[in-house]
């Protein structure tokens, strides 16, 4: 039984096959949730970003957990809005898609995303959340081993947007 679920909690903490970070292109750290990832997983993880040159917006990459209870962290640059008009719905959507496609090329039956874009990249939170349950529901649905993916939620406006979605 496939299942998706929104919950209001701290990505770092969840034990999952595969953690989504919302990274930048360079895949070095930064803020929000891409550096508390960083922070968790200790040092080694950002010496291996180092050696993937980088991730192109809506791409993603893969990475060992480290000290996350999670075995694996997928990277994917979501896109910064625009307003709009430079294809960042299809960007975002991209994001999710490959970052489960990755999931599921290395076995992963657990998925975790944080809320792609809507931080510090300012894609709007209404738009994102509806984006992201659409590419997460159809992906499911055709999935022969992703069995559950979770969008970890950091606050309840988040949380509320994505259940409204």
């Amino acid at each position: 039984m496939k299942s998706f679920d929104i919950i209001l909690g701290d990505i770092t903490t969840v034990k999952a096959d595969a953690i989504v970070n919302a990274a930048n292109t360079t895949l070095l750290g930064g803020g929000g949730v891409d550096g508390a990832i960083h922070r968790a997983a200790g040092p080694e993880l950002l010496t291996e970003c180092w050696t993937l040159h980088g991730c192109a917006t809506g791409e993603a990459k893969i990475t060992k957990g480290y000290r996350l209870p999670a075995k694996y962290v997928i990277h994917t640059p979501g896109p910064i809005w625009q307003g709009g008009g430079h294809h960042e719905a299809d960007l975002l959507r991209n994001s999710y898609v490959n970052s489960l496609k990755l999931a599921e090329e290395h076995g992963c039956r657990t998925v975790a995303f944080p809320s792609i874009s809507t931080g510090v990249y300012h894609f709007p939170l209404d738009k994102a959340s509806v984006i992201a349950v659409q590419a997460i529901h159809d992906f499911l649905a055709h999935s022969a081993h992703v069995e559950q993916v979770q969008m970890i939620c950091f606050d309840e406006v988040t949380k509320a947007a994505y259940e409204e979605a």
